[in-house]
């Protein structure tokens, strides 16, 4: 992948599957991503597999959109990867990179901006109110992974219970 334009790690204590079960799990990242509201499988996709496309519905204070993404990467315990196209043109690629570690996994999430700059920060500054698009992604990543790692962290812990 090309040089990110953001990008933020975090150490969970959850098995690699577990987490990847979750990244993977396009229905419901609403749960735990920060811009995501909702997202569901297309054209009779019901899981990740390389080629899958899903529409998101994403949210920024009263402001909403839609996207459509196509799965690039589903790796199980590893990495799960799609890029984003807004009105039919690519906009970014976003991947979470999962390493087993001796507690659990390190989480990497990347995104990297596939618009020309200045488009981005036009469109964004106009339509969506969002004033550095990589910034607020960055951003972004930092809150996703905080909720992931509370989310599978939990998730984990009532496995354990069990």
């Amino acid at each position: 992948m090309p040089q990110p334009t953001a990008q933020s790690s975090v150490e969970i204590a959850a098995p690699p599957e577990l987490v990847y079960r979750l990244v993977s799990d396009v229905p419901g990242q609403g749960r735990w991503a920060a811009e995501i509201d909702r997202c569901r499988w297309l054209g009779g996709a019901t899981g990740p597999a390389v080629g899958a496309k899903f529409r998101g519905v994403n949210q920024h204070r009263s402001r909403r959109w839609t996207t459509t993404c196509v799965v690039t990467e589903a790796e199980p315990g590893r990495r799960f990867a799609f890029r984003v196209q807004v009105m039919g043109a690519p906009s970014a690629l976003w991947r979470y990179e999962i390493e087993p570690t001796g507690t659990g996994c390190r989480v990497t999430e990347t995104t990297q901006r596939l618009t020309p700059r200045i488009i981005v920060l036009a469109v964004n500054r106009l339509v969506l109110g969002i004033r550095d698009r990589d910034a607020h992604n960055q951003h972004n990543i930092e809150a996703t992974l905080a909720a992931l790692k509370e989310y599978a962290e939990q998730e984990a812990r009532e496995a354990t219970a069990h």
